[in-house]
């Protein structure tokens, strides 16, 4: 069967991957009524079409942080891709840089920083989770820097993990064979059984909860990298970022997996880019699943927006080639949407 839109990976990666791996890329946080909005707050927004426009000639090209991409499209962080397929974050990375687009490795990669850059050119962003121990995070910091990759994005929305009650049921952990490669060598990159989620032990462990906007200027004492603030949702806290020296917002609510009923990011979007004033830029992930999701996002005052689960799933379905099609699939559909 011909795969004609993004949505359709969830299915096959459902039949292909275990339970417990599916249930972990899957689900939302509790109630899961915020997973659900994250789609529906894009489905209650309608356009007004403009007609007899010439679009003969459209250029989807943009620039984030300085840098050329072929389209405001971009790959979110999402962790532990090799449970998803063996080549996990190696398959991604060639698929965005094939794609011309930026990919985001997150810290829990199932690759090191080292790994992701060797497999060639490509514009890569590193997601930032701050452990207790800033020692690590600093090496983690200087790695990521010497590797290539050009901006941080600190997420700011996981004091502790939610709660993913398909986790606990499943006493979700990293499978046996694979590690957290970005903290092997430092005894960090294994995750312990636990009654509960393995991964909300962990991260009770090591992700630092004193976390504060102080941070995020020491971060700037640390690299030159400029740094994205992800998990914005609030205008209050889009001007602190400003006032920060953040360099861009990710509005998001992390998949919907960590805090149950807050808004959709989509709903989110318009207060945050006011608050800004245009003085940075404010990017979008969270529910985008078609061309004209993007372009919904954009027209409410995005940057650009970031793919996080379909990603993995189509990672899931069919290796590199999945994540490609995804990327061309939205790229078209988005482009559809500007004709008309």
């Amino acid at each position: 069967m011909e795969i004609t839109n993004v949505t359709e990976y969830e299915a096959i990666a459902k039949e292909k991957l275990p339970k417990m791996v599916y249930d972990y890329y899957a689900s939302g946080a509790e109630d899961q009524w915020t997973l659900k909005e994250n789609r529906n707050a894009f489905a209650r927004i309608l356009f007004r079409p403009r007609i007899l426009i010439d679009v003969s000639k459209i250029d989807m090209t943009t620039t984030v942080l300085g840098f050329k991409i072929s389209m405001p499209i971009m790959v979110a962080p999402t962790a532990m891709q090799k449970m998803a397929h063996p080549e996990g974050e190696y398959a991604t990375a060639r698929a965005a840089s094939a794609a011309g687009t930026i990919m985001t490795l997150s810290s829990w990669a199932t690759s090191s920083v080292e790994e992701v850059a060797s497999t060639g050119p490509g514009i890569r962003f590193f997601q930032l989770y701050v452990y207790k121990n800033r020692k690590v995070v600093e090496q983690l910091v200087r790695r990521a820097e010497k590797a290539g990759f050009k901006a941080i994005a600190l997420t700011v929305d996981t004091p502790r993990l939610g709660r993913r009650e398909s986790d606990i049921k499943n006493r979700f952990t990293l499978p046996p064979n694979l590690t957290l490669k970005n903290f092997e060598g430092l005894d960090l990159g294994k995750m312990d059984e636990a009654n509960d989620s393995g991964l909300a032990s962990y991260v009770a462990g090591q992700i630092d909860r004193t976390l504060s906007w102080k941070d995020v200027q020491w971060l700037q004492t640390i690299t030159k990298m400029p740094i994205l603030v992800k998990g914005v949702l609030t205008g209050e806290d889009a001007r602190i970022a400003v006032q920060a020296g953040a360099a861009g917002i990710i509005v998001s609510n992390h998949g919907a997996r960590q805090l149950d009923y807050v808004p959709a990011t989509i709903s989110a979007l318009e207060e945050v880019v006011k608050a800004t004033q245009g003085r940075i830029p404010v990017f979008l992930d969270g529910g985008v699943r078609r061309g004209t999701d993007v372009f919904k996002a954009l027209a409410l005052g995005a940057s650009g927006i970031f793919i996080g689960r379909p990603v993995v799933f189509s990672l899931a379905a069919e290796g590199e080639a999945g994540v490609r099609k995804v990327l061309q699939m939205l790229r078209d559909e988005f482009e559809l949407t500007i004709w008309h």
